[in-house]
């Protein structure tokens, strides 16, 4: 009986010993997840420590931006203006330059204009004339 006594603690030291060791082993990767887990912290810390000044430099140029895209919108307005008002006096000028040309040419020519008698101009221009034709007469 003092065998099965002995047998059974020796049984019983080697289960803890065998759950201590495994919780040793557990303790050591803890301690290496652990330290990752710092190491991961210092680094976000370090980036996110300047993260508000990178944000605020960032803001503040997309502002600038804006107000560039603002003011370039204004001067593409008065461009269009511009050569909308350019069409429009090109147009004048054109009208007047045709006018003084057709002028000049009509002054020109005022005094040698020869009249010749009417040639119709379409074959049933008799037609357009009367509203009706010979042919059925």
């Amino acid at each position: 009986m003092l065998t099965v006594v002995i047998v059974i603690n020796l049984l019983i030291s080697l289960l803890c010993l065998s759950v201590a060791w495994r919780v040793w082993k557990l303790r050591r990767q803890l301690a290496t997840v652990a330290d990752i887990l710092r190491a991961a912290e210092r680094s976000t810390q370090r980036v996110l420590h300047q993260a508000p000044n990178f944000v605020h430099q960032r803001q503040s140029g997309i502002h600038g931006l804006r107000e560039r895209s603002q003011q370039l919108e204004l001067q593409l307005q008065k461009i269009k203006q511009v050569l909308i008002l350019l069409g429009l006096a090109q147009g004048v000028w054109r009208s007047l330059v045709m006018r003084s040309s057709l002028r000049l040419t009509f002054e020109k020519n005022k005094g040698k204009q020869k009249y010749r008698s009417a040639k119709p101009l379409h074959k049933n221009a008799k037609i357009a004339e009367t509203g009706r034709s010979d042919r059925y007469l």
